[in-house]
């Protein structure tokens, strides 16, 4: 008997909110340097991207602002919620995020974090804010086409 590989990626947390904010560019795929209490909160489900942010310092990229709880079974040695943790890119990488940060005023927003066989990697953007307007003209957007799908979903049925 054998057994068939899965190309399905577990999302171990999401951030639903940052495709509201912001225009997504262009994402990027990034190794996280995390600890082992880390991962075993990441894989209970205990973390929140809503405030977290990347930024591109001396030549290195740094997760910012996500709060990974702290794990349950963890011991004196548990990880701090708040710190910092370097992602994990190839130079190039590293210097084109920083260059388009600086020149475009663009800003590096993540958003998930899954596991990619047996790693966890976090996928982020490369992202511009929203206006107010933009907002509202997503939301009409959507909103009409869940009308339309209503009206052949009923056309059908008769």
């Amino acid at each position: 008997m054998t057994r068939t590989a899965t190309t399905v990626n577990p999302v171990l947390a999401r951030n639903r909110q940052a495709t509201h904010e912001y225009s997504i560019l262009e994402t990027f795929e990034a190794g996280i340097e995390l600890t082992g209490t880390e991962v075993k909160a990441l894989r209970g489900g205990r973390t929140q991207l809503r405030e977290g942010y990347v930024r591109v310092e001396s030549g290195e990229a740094w997760l910012l602002g996500v709060n990974i709880a702290e794990y349950a079974q963890g011991n004196r040695r548990n990880h701090e919620p708040q710190r910092r943790r370097r992602l994990l890119l190839h130079r190039r990488e590293i210097e084109y995020l920083g260059a388009k940060v600086a020149q475009q005023g663009l800003t590096l927003i993540p958003l998930r974090i899954y596991l990619k066989g047996n790693r966890i990697k976090l996928e982020f953007g490369l992202a511009k804010g929203k206006k107010l307007w933009d907002k509202r003209q997503a939301i009409a957007e959507r909103d009409a086409g869940r009308d339309a799908e209503r009206v052949t979903a009923r056309a059908q049925r008769l």
